[in-house]
């Protein structure tokens, strides 16, 4: 995932309604949307390359999606596992606070910069990974957002698509405004550009919340709705080279 705008309510009829892209390679081979074959408690998109996954849920009731930080000067270890596998690690994990607090602890500099979201319905935490080291908090109740860098970083296409989730939750219509900010393709303004050390004209590239491209860009597009009876909403839109659709697909279960 590179961007992921979301609603974290415990307390109220959602507990947590979310829209994100995923922006990756098109040569990467990837499963849709689906019940894992091999782990059928877990309902999720799949990275057929390294077998992780950017975004999935779990029957028992928990939920994590991973994004990756962009800081090409950040030290990674030779053989870093793939920070999809945190995904999968977070849903299965049975202490899941205290495996978090682990990774905090310094064993997430085994990986390239990443984000990670997990959350049971009650609590989600973020773990941040980055050029500033390692943080790990407790996401407070409301309208949040995360792409490349920490969360709520103000960049513009995260204030976008918070501002669309934002507006699709106030008007009744969810998720089609949510996906409407999502599905945008405008590049923001030089000044408001971060300064990431990727250049210029790629800074301009990527500011899209939609990014359209040959080789790279926007694979996937998820939103998520988990009612605080326990029924979760998932669906995705797939997407080719150039932003080509490719199909969609829509799960509820029991949590």
């Amino acid at each position: 995932m590179c961007l992921i705008a979301f609603d974290h309510n415990p307390s109220s009829p959602w507990r947590l309604r979310l829209v994100a892209n995923r922006d990756e390679f098109h040569a990467r081979p990837a499963a849709p949307l689906a019940v894992w074959p091999d782990a059928p408690d877990i309902i999720g998109g799949r990275d057929l390359e390294a077998g992780g996954t950017w975004l999935a849920v779990h029957r028992q009731g928990r939920f994590a999606a991973v994004t990756n930080v962009r800081a090409p000067s950040l030290a990674v270890p030779d053989g870093a596992p793939s920070r999809g596998a945190l995904v999968r690690d977070a849903l299965e994990q049975p202490d899941l606070p205290g495996w978090l607090d682990t990774l905090a602890s310094g064993a997430a500099t085994a990986y390239a910069g990443f984000n990670l979201l997990a959350g049971d319905g009650q609590r989600l935490w973020h773990l941040h990974r980055g050029l500033d080291g390692v943080s790990l908090m407790e996401v407070p109740p409301g309208l949040h957002a995360v792409s490349n860098a920490s969360l709520d970083t103000p960049w513009p296409k995260l204030i976008a698509a918070r501002q669309g989730l934002a507006a699709s939750l106030h008007s009744g219509q969810w998720p089609h405004h949510a996906l409407d900010a999502m599905a945008d393709p405008h590049v923001a303004d030089d000044s408001q550009l971060p300064d990431t050390g990727v250049g210029l004209e790629k800074e301009r590239w990527l500011s899209s919340a939609f990014i359209v491209g040959e080789e790279y860009g926007t694979r996937v597009t998820t939103w998520l709705g988990w009612h605080a009876s326990g029924r979760i909403e998932i669906g995705e839109r797939r997407f080719a080279r150039n932003g080509e659709a490719l199909g969609e697909t829509e799960i509820e279960l029991e949590a």
